[in-house]
């Protein structure tokens, strides 16, 4: 198997190498080997990245993440942990999508505003609540 070290790993990965040892310290990747002080890695590193990314890019955090990882083998299908992490998630992303839209409306709102001073503005939210 190749051994890589970091600048490669990174750029396979896309990312910089800052992120492969904060994903190090976080327990996202193993403890690399080293030699000659040097981090190594193979291309299991790279394929863990890739995964990391994609979770990260689903709006998964850093404490999420280990949980989707976390005891699997190599040839260990997701199963039910990443089901049940991803029904969470969307869960959690159609809430804060109904806020935005809530949010998008009191700027649609606000943006018509013709109000002469904000009291008026203020008198005039005011009124509108039920």
């Amino acid at each position: 198997m190749a051994v890589l070290r970091i600048g490669q790993v990174a750029e396979r990965a896309g990312i910089a190498t800052s992120a492969i040892r904060y994903y190090e310290e976080q327990g996202l990747l193993p403890r690399p080997e080293r030699r000659s002080g040097q981090r190594v890695y193979d291309e299991t590193t790279v394929e863990r990245l890739a995964l990391i990314q994609l979770a990260k890019s689903a709006g998964f955090t850093v404490a999420e993440i280990k949980r989707l990882l976390a005891g699997f083998g190599r040839k260990t299908p997701p199963g039910e942990r990443w089901r049940t992490l991803a029904e969470t998630k969307r869960v959690e992303l159609n809430r804060r999508i109904a806020k935005a839209r809530r949010m998008k409306r009191v700027l649609d709102s606000i943006s018509k505003c013709r109000c002469p001073t904000l009291a008026d503005c203020a008198h005039a939210l005011h009124s509108r609540k039920p």
